[in-house]
């Protein structure tokens, strides 16, 4: 794994946002892990821990009632800065740790030993974590357990991502899709942050199956999936929704922007070169809806940019609609 891949904070937390795990709830599998680390490693706590922008957000505890620190004190930013594990025996007298609020008082940690949770394209998004309240000399099979431990770690990660995406197009599955925006139609009703949904359609797909055959549609659905992907912010989530029609959900993004993301993916998706024994072009219709006052469900947000989306269809396709906001007099 390259180097360089641990001064690029900006591709680390873009891998991060990938996986989705950030402010899940607890998960046994995770549970176990950490459970079997104070067990077998006879420590006082345990931590899967991941390292946001500007904190550390335990995925599971054992041994501690938090779940989550500013990154500027945690122990497992330091982690994330090395390939191999970090071991500190006494943090008395280590003096990046010496002062830190959590060794001077609860949960009084005097010796750490972090394993970096490294993703198969080699960004360390945070640490499995071994911790005592007492000085400790970690031995070479110590460190080998807890690595194995963090293996596991990271492949219970792989496989909760695995179970969300669609295994044809890598996009998120429509269940886990609607969980994360009705996350943020919860935030909007509560402090009034602004979300918008975008469903598009391919256009003519029936054509393409049924002149190119269901390989060639199977290349066109991965191709848009891919080239959508590729526009998007890291918290946005794309989703297949269902044949050939996928949804975007686009966190603190208004009507104007949403509808500005919008014609840049159908731009995109225009920019999508012939394949061969398949169809010359790709075009789809997008309908646009913005969380708004009315708004009661995601059920039902959904079904304004899917009603958008067919004005779209109807009026020539290939083409963006919005979707207008209940009190039309007042629009």
């Amino acid at each position: 794994m390259s180097d360089d891949k641990l001064h690029d904070e900006a591709g680390r937390l873009a891998s991060l946002a990938r996986y989705r795990i950030l402010d899940t709830g607890r998960d046994a599998p995770f549970d176990k892990i950490t459970a079997l680390v104070r067990t077998v490693l006879n420590v006082e706590m345990s931590v899967v821990s991941f390292i946001d922008d500007n904190r550390q957000w335990f995925k599971s505890c054992a041994g501690i009632d938090a779940d989550e620190t500013e990154r500027s004190v945690a122990f497992c930013a330091y982690t994330i800065q090395q390939r191999e594990p970090l071991v500190v025996e006494d943090a008395f007298l280590d003096p990046r740790f010496a002062n830190n609020p959590f060794v001077t008082g609860e949960p009084f940690v005097r010796s750490y030993l972090g394993i970096p949770l490294a993703t198969p394209d080699g960004y360390n998004l945070g640490s499995l974590c071994a911790i005592d309240t007492r000085p400790r000399h970690f031995t070479a099979q110590d460190i080998a357990l807890l690595q194995s431990f963090a293996a596991l770690v990271l492949e219970e990660l792989e496989l909760r991502t695995i179970a969300h995406l669609d295994q044809l197009t890598g996009a998120q599955m429509r269940r886990p899709w609607l969980i994360e925006a009705g996350k943020e139609l919860q935030r909007f009703e509560r402090y009034g942050r602004p979300f918008s949904l975008v469903a598009f359609d391919i256009d003519h797909f029936k054509h393409v199956n049924d002149t190119f055959g269901h390989a060639a549609g199977d290349t066109v659905l991965r191709a848009v999936a891919g080239t959508c992907g590729a526009q998007l912010r890291p918290n946005d989530h794309l989703c297949r929704l269902g044949g050939e029609e996928f949804g975007v959900l686009l966190p603190e993004t208004g009507k104007d922007d949403a509808l500005t993301l919008a014609e840049r993916l159908r731009e995109a998706l225009c920019g999508i070169p012939p394949f061969a024994g398949g169809p010359g072009e790709v075009r789809a219709s997008f309908g646009v809806a913005t969380a708004h006052q009315g708004t009661k469900s995601i059920d039902a947000l959904l079904a304004e940019a899917d009603a958008a989306l067919y004005v779209a269809k109807r009026g020539g396709r290939n083409r963006c609609v919005t979707s207008p906001l209940p009190d039309r007099a007042a629009a």
